[in-house]
């Protein structure tokens, strides 16, 4: 399914799939492959213990360079507890066991004067990393953002954060850093046909993987077996 989409999505593109994302500072990044996306879905405030979960489980140098401080478990708690998910957006990739291995977090302004920015922050679990979640978890709030009317998108991260800042630089994205911070921002063109359409699909394919997952995993356990090959991974695309 997931080469079907992409083959769609490449015919809607007025490009190659070389298209440049192109924003008022003159620089620009290619769009990534979609035909090695993996479904990301909207979280909804169902699965906050999941978003709990999945950040308690980070480690504490993890934790630091997602919140910018060593984290405790209250204060992860905390911020779980604050997330609104009706002003915000939150996305998320999980695994055949609907556990949550990577999301990201898009919060927009509140602030009148910035009506138009969002903030993006993103966190993988460590046994997912090196397959470019965090990449796709941005390209994902790019599109949305656009979707939604934001025209400047922020990443606010520590200097040594390199992962954060090489996906945010690879857009074209501005940073400028300030001591042990850096702030990335990167100013997004309209919401056009494409983008729409784009997002669109996106939905469509993480709702379907969702459900047979669910499907799935209700199945096996209503035979009280454990899935094929063990079913014990992290990985995405593990029985």
């Amino acid at each position: 399914m997931n080469n079907w989409i992409a083959w769609i999505k490449k015919q809607l593109k007025r490009e190659d799939p070389g298209e440049k994302l192109t924003h008022q500072h003159g620089d620009s990044a290619s769009i990534s492959d979609h035909s090695k996306t993996v479904p990301i879905r909207e979280i909804q405030a169902a699965d906050a213990q999941k978003i709990l979960k999945h950040l308690k489980a980070l480690s504490a140098e993890d934790r630091y360079l997602r919140f910018g401080y060593a984290a405790s478990d209250e204060q992860i708690e905390g911020y779980v507890d604050s997330l609104d998910f009706v002003r915000d957006s939150l996305f998320g990739i999980y695994n055949r066991r609907l556990d949550l291995i990577a999301m990201a977090h898009l919060s927009y302004s509140i602030n009148p004067d910035c009506a138009s920015c969002a903030e993006f922050g993103v966190s993988v679990a460590r046994s997912s990393r090196g397959r470019g979640y965090g990449t796709q978890l941005f390209d994902r709030a790019i599109t949305h953002s656009r979707n939604e009317g934001v025209r400047m998108l922020f990443v606010h991260a520590l200097s040594e954060n390199t992962a954060m800042l090489k996906i945010a630089k690879r857009v074209g994205a501005r940073i400028e850093r300030e001591g042990s911070d850096s702030e990335a921002h990167l100013v997004l063109p309209p919401a056009d046909f494409d983008s729409r359409v784009e997002e669109m699909l996106d939905q469509q394919v993480a709702w379907t993987d969702y459900q047979l997952k669910s499907q799935a995993k209700q199945f096996w356990a209503l035979l009280g077996l454990k899935r094929p090959n063990g079913g014990a991974s992290t990985d995405i695309s593990a029985p």
